[in-house]
Parts: C-alpha cells; structure tokens; sequence
C-alpha cells in the first residue's frame, strides 16, 4: 500500500527523469528495527522536566498517561518503557511503529518513529532528521503533532508521537465516489490544513511538503499535519494589520506619497480618519508570515512543488500557498492539475503549461469559488500568489471560505469519523454525504 505513494525528496533533481522509481518506502527497511533484541539495547535519557507541558494536549488521555508514567518513574522514559505492536509505516528517514505503555494499565496507542542514525549519516540525512525533531519540540496545537517523548537506544533515535487512527487523506480520498471529496469535505479539511500552516508560518516555519499522504486523520475526524524534516525554519514578524491596509509593494500604494494630492482624497482621508468612520471598518487581524525566508535547496514532492523550486530558482513562504492550491485542486478533482507521465514532464508542466479544470465551467458558485481560490494560490508568480504577503490572513478572507468561524472549527464535526458512518452535521454549502468508515493504519 505505501509502495504507491508519491514520496518526498531532499533532491528532486536526482529522480527527475524517472518516475518509475522504487520508493524508499520499502519492506526490507521497515524490519530492521524489529529484529534486534530490544532489552540489549543500551539507552540514553533526559530528565522528566524535559516533557513540556502542552496546553492543547492537557485533557488528551494519551498525552495524560505519558506525563504520568514519566513522573512515576522521576525519570524520562526510554524504549524498554513501550511495547511495539506492529509497523504501521516507513519513510524516506525512518520506520513508524504502533505501540503503547509497557506495564501500564490502558489501552492508550502511540506512534514510535525509529530513525537509524548510522543509515542516516551514509545517506547525508542526519540533519533533516534533527529539523524534524527540533520542530516537533516547538509545536503546540491542535492539527499538528506532540512530541510525547525522545529517546536513544544504541544507534536508533526514537520520538514518541500521536497515533492517528483514521489514516491519511489520500488513502480516504481513494475511498471516495470518484476517488473525490465533495466540496463540503473538501472545504473542511483544506479549513483545518490552513489553520495550520497559518500557526507553522507564525513559528517562522516553511512546511515544504504538504500533500495528502502528510495530512492524518485523527480518531475524532480531525487533521494533524506530519512529517518536518524537509521543512525549513527561519524568522517570521508578526504585526497587527487591517484588511484595509494597503500593501507596500502595490501600485496603488505610491498614491499615498504624492506630492501634490487632489481635494476629493484629502476630503476621503479625513473622513477616514474619524472614529464614527473607523468603528465601521472591519477588525484587524494577526499577521505573522516569514516573508524574507529565502531557500535554494530542490526539495518537495514533485507534483506538489511550485514553479520557483522546479525551475531550480530561489523559493520562500509562497511555496506553502502554491501547494496549498494543489492540495485542494487534488481533494476536489481527484488529481493534480499538472501531472504527467514523468517527473520531469511534470516539473515542466508546473513551470509552463497554464492551470486546467476538468470542465469548462464551474458547476455551482461554490464551485466558482474554489476555482478562483485554487487560481489565485497556483499564480506563477511567487510575488502575486495569495498569501505571499499575508499569509493566511489573506486566504481565509476568500469567498470560499464564506461564513466559515476559523476560531471555533474544531468544533464543527467532520465529514468522516474513523469506524463510524453517520450524517455529517456540517452545512457548508447545505449539502449532505454520509460518511464511510475508514480503518487504516498508516502514518
């Protein structure tokens, strides 16, 4: 199942030509771990202070029970302290496996990545293995992953983390009629993925990698975003803005320093200015976005990857809005709008071939609207691509996000519930679609 996944790479260009490449994804890679006998295992630990307390995380039965074995034993916890069910997935830099407290009453499951640092060290990879650890460390929020615990067992390096029962949004998308997401799922999950990447930007981290096969589904329906390793962190500068303030690399910005103004635009501007105007003027907003983060490594997915990193230029913040485009391009048509059947005739199309859709026109306004949201974010142009500049602010302005309370969507139930099938109580655009029941395992 995981041979079939498109996969990340740390250097595109050394697959380009060839798409029919194994996947690193491999059988062979996800045992190693497995056979070796654990309690032989020297390890090294830290000290319990080390387990951050997270606010999100505090009525989280998972998160509580680790606190509490960590605590119980006045010493952090390492491998011989879990108990490994099964591999659930393998990856470019390490094997996940399902696991839960040894010796501990309850049922509570956890993710386990073993990473081998000596296959790590040939393959020139140990650095993007510490990013991912290194970022995890900093994350507290809802869809993204918590780092229940690290530790070290001979040349193995662990990281705990939330088990995801639902799977992944590609694997569920293929459950789907037409291997597609109505617009109502597809809306929700793009809603949840934006909130996190709004959170990433704000932290001064470029995610780099986002597709379906990294957006988990948890137990209650919810996303969590996965896999930071070809992330890239650098700084953000967060300011308080109005959706009135005119953006300072736009024409019509110059306007405000002429020097010769007309009359009608002073008049405008002391209007403007007085408080019974300003009270009608909408709320301002948080904007954090790591606009002067600057990368010319060739990483990324290569359907996912934005004109800037496939013609092998410079690349900042917008590449997380480009595939941010693909992401919903793909969830609401089944596809990609530039894939083909090579890497390298796909770099091409991403780079030339103008954005598609499977019809003429749009089938309903929300539909309208989606396509005019995916055009804006797959602009060519990382300078003129929705939110380059604001970031998310700016998208979840967008009409297709209409009536949607960013703030309050994790209680919105979601269109699928792991293990259950019922009506979906969401009414985005007044549509209903019963749900269907997903029992996957991957990570």
């Amino acid at each position: 199942m995981f041979q079939n996944k498109r996969k990340s790479e740390s250097e595109l260009s050394s697959e380009t030509g060839n798409s029919s490449s194994q996947s690193s994804m491999s059988s062979e890679s996800c045992g190693s771990f497995s056979r070796l006998s654990f309690e032989l295992l020297p390890t090294s630990r830290s000290s319990p202070e080390n387990l951050s307390l997270k606010p999100h995380r505090s009525s989280d039965v998972a998160y509580c029970a680790i606190r509490s074995a960590t605590f119980a034993r006045k010493t952090s916890l390492t491998f011989r302290d879990f108990r490994l069910l099964r591999v659930i997935g393998c990856g470019d830099i390490g094997t996940v496996y399902l696991c839960q407290l040894a010796n501990v009453d309850g049922n509570c499951c956890y993710a386990m990545k073993v990473v081998n640092k000596e296959t790590l060290a040939m393959k020139n990879k140990v650095q993007r293995a510490e990013m991912e650890k290194k970022i995890l460390k900093m994350l507290d929020h809802p869809f993204l992953p918590t780092l229940y615990a690290e530790f070290e067992a001979s040349h193995f390096s662990c990281i705990v983390m939330e088990y995801c029962s639902g799977g992944d949004l590609h694997s569920i998308r293929h459950k789907q009629p037409q291997k597609r997401f109505s617009l109502n799922s597809a809306r929700f999950y793009a809603a949840e993925v934006l909130v996190a990447l709004e959170y990433l930007h704000m932290l001064g981290i470029i995610y780099r990698d986002l597709k379906p096969e990294n957006v988990l589904v948890r137990s209650d329906g919810h996303i969590m975003l996965s896999d930071f390793d070809l992330s890239l962190c650098c700084d953000a500068i967060p300011a308080v803005e109005s959706p009135l303030s005119p953006d300072p690399t736009s024409p019509q910005n110059q306007s405000c320093t002429r020097p010769h103004p007309t009359r009608l635009s002073c008049l405008f501007h002391k209007l403007f200015r007085s408080k019974k105007i300003q009270t009608l003027t909408p709320s301002k907003f948080f904007v954090a976005e790591p606009v002067t983060a600057r990368s010319r490594s060739f990483v990324g997915t290569h359907e996912y990857v934005s004109p800037e990193v496939a013609s092998g230029g410079s690349h900042g913040n917008a590449v997380d809005w480009w595939s941010f485009g693909i992401f919903i391009y793909e969830m609401i048509y089944g596809r990609t709008p530039f894939a083909a059947p090579s890497n390298e005739l796909t770099l091409r199309n991403i780079v030339k071939s103008p954005l598609t859709f499977p019809t003429h026109s749009p089938s309903s306004l929300p539909e309208h609207h989606a396509r005019d949201l995916i055009s804006r974010l797959l602009n060519k142009d990382p300078y003129s691509r929705l939110g380059s500049k604001r970031g998310a602010a700016d998208v979840k302005m967008h009409p297709f996000f209409k009536g949607l309370n960013f703030a309050l969507i994790r209680s919105l139930t979601p269109p699928e519930i792991p293990g259950l099938r019922r009506q979906s109580t969401t009414s985005y655009y007044h549509t209903k679609s019963e749900e269907q029941s997903t029992a996957f395992d991957c990570f």
